[in-house]
């Protein structure tokens, strides 16, 4: 059944507020209602996120209370705000859940057009481009990425470190910086100087120090501090709490990944057919 305010136009026809008869015409909220429901489909937003909410969001300790009133505060100033954010805390304390909820709420608000993408498959999608039978072309899956007036780039640092990756995120990044278009992203990775002494890697180490200096220009840290509800399911009893908070990270590095042993090549033993080493080498092209 058509609009009965605009008959599908999506322009409705109203009276000048003026007095002088005169009338003109605006858009129709069956319009922006629609949109707003395009681009939500459009978001590549994950099923298991597509319900999440900031109300719905668990606020347990005084870190995530305050990480919900920051989310909130950049939903309600948007487009009116200078800086993203960088969601920074241990899998599992509800990153993701922050991020997507933001992302949704303010496409709900403003009607922005807005992305989701975990960063190693955006990676991967652009790798694809570069197969000779494959249609799409690194541009034309940058470039979306690039325009898109709110963008959420979750588990940044995850990928593993090359020069290809190092330069790829680099564009998308600097051009957004410049471009003054915002961007969330959450991270598993403190931020903090390189320690020698301790397993955990740092952010700096996983994105290089261009990244890490401009997502320090561009981006509000905000560290959520917590436990992995992921494990701890229905059950948040104090005591279920208190033994995750204790027990339930690894004691070497606090729940963070640890630093990566540098690749080497290693001796295959001789093959039976030839008696011959083989030198077998774990790494690729760039980007592979």
């Amino acid at each position: 059944m058509p609009c009965p305010l605009c008959d599908d136009t999506g322009w409705k026809p109203i009276q000048d507020g003026a007095g002088t008869g005169v009338r003109r015409v605006v858009r129709c909220d069956c319009w922006r209602e629609n949109r707003t429901a395009q681009r939500l489909s459009q978001a590549r937003i994950p099923p298991r996120y597509k319900k999440c909410d900031l109300d719905a969001f668990r606020t347990d300790t005084d870190s995530l209370i305050q990480a919900v009133q920051k989310c909130r505060a950049f939903v309600s100033a948007f487009p009116v705000v200078d800086k993203g954010l960088l969601l920074i805390g241990v899998p599992g304390v509800g990153k993701t859940h922050l991020a997507t909820a933001v992302l949704k709420e303010i496409i709900q608000r403003t009607g922005a057009s807005g992305l989701f993408f975990d960063v190693r498959e955006l990676l991967r999608l652009i790798r694809e481009t570069y197969n000779p039978v494959v249609r799409a072309t690194e541009f034309g899956v940058i470039r979306p990425v690039i325009e898109a007036q709110i963008l959420v780039l979750d588990d940044l640092g995850a990928e593993k470190t090359s020069e290809w990756v190092e330069e790829t995120m680099n564009l998308i990044i600097n051009t957004r910086y410049n471009e003054r278009r915002l961007t969330v992203f959450t991270t598993n990775y403190l931020d903090r100087d390189p320690d020698e002494k301790s397993l955990a890697e740092v952010l700096v180490e996983r994105v290089g120090f261009r990244i890490h200096s401009r997502l320090h220009e561009m981006c509000e840290f905000i560290n959520m501090k917590a436990i992995d509800y992921r494990k701890a399911g229905d059950d948040t009893s104090p005591e279920t709490l208190d033994r995750l908070e204790k027990h339930g990270r690894s004691v070497a590095n606090g729940g963070l990944p640890t630093r990566a042993r540098p690749a080497r090549a290693r001796l295959r033993e001789p093959a039976a057919r030839d008696g011959k080493a083989d030198l077998k080498w774990p790494g690729g092209r760039a980007g592979s």
